[in-house]
């Protein structure tokens, strides 16, 4: 799957025969995996796609830009049915609600926007965060969404906003967050440039491990199907795998 520019990101649909490839050519490009060929190029995004994930039914994957805007795109036509605008800068990470139904996407804007998918229209706007937002996550009971800032601080927001139930923020890496990833069992991992994973209880805003070794910045972080292992991939050329829990 040799591709003529930089790939900033890609996703795998629930089967594992599509992939979806974004890069700084501004183009989406859709692959069988099963015949290794590219089915087709996508255009619309004025800037680098630095962000893509599908539903998890795989009808739908979103795209996020550096021109500023989030695409939703269907998975069995190619058609955009939304383009979402509400941010002011670089779209860095989006991400789908398990349910469907939401997205939530992280902006250089120092915000995340939490968009209803259906209509095409933004929820919330989730501010709070003094810096640019890298990453964000749901948590897979559909309750929660993480976000990891350059502010070096996670933050866990309720998906619909109860009266008494408040953002926690996560305080603890000492350089940007990069990367947030929920478990399925409910934990939160973040990576960070300073070069550690902090795997905590959302839930009681409860640190539960640190994970050292890389020598540079954790820019990827993933969990395995049973949750025992997280990946993390770092500046420092390596992937480290560990079994925290």
């Amino acid at each position: 799957m040799q591709q003529p520019c930089k790939v900033n990101c890609c996703a795998f649909s629930t089967d594992w025969e599509i992939l979806v490839t974004g890069c700084d050519d501004c183009l989406v490009r859709v692959w069988n995996t099963l015949t290794n060929k590219m089915v087709c190029k996508l255009r619309g995004h004025q800037g680098a796609v630095k962000s893509c994930a599908f539903s998890n039914d795989s009808k739908m994957f979103a795209t996020a830009s550096y021109d500023t805007t989030v695409r939703v795109w269907q998975t069995r036509t190619g058609d955009c049915i939304h383009v979402l605008q509400g941010h002011t800068k670089s779209v860095e990470m989006v991400a789908f609600s398990p349910d469907c139904t939401k997205l939530c996407s992280g902006s250089w804007d120092c915000s995340a926007i939490m968009w209803d998918v259906e209509q095409g229209c933004v929820l919330r706007i989730l501010s709070g965060h003094s810096s640019l937002v890298q990453s964000c996550d749901f948590d897979y009971k559909d309750k929660h969404v993480a976000t990891g800032s350059w502010d070096y601080t996670v933050r866990v927001w309720p998906v619909s906003p109860i009266a008494d139930e408040k953002v926690k923020i996560l305080r603890g890496h000492t350089s940007n967050v990069h990367a947030v990833v929920f478990s399925r069992l409910g934990f939160l991992a973040s990576g960070s440039w300073d070069q550690t994973v902090r795997l905590w209880n959302p839930d009681t805003s409860t640190l539960l491990f640190v994970l050292s070794g890389h020598t540079g910045w954790v820019k990827a972080l993933a969990f395995s199907m049973d949750s025992l292992y997280l990946a993390s991939a770092a500046d420092d050329q390596t992937v480290s795998t560990a079994s925290p829990l």
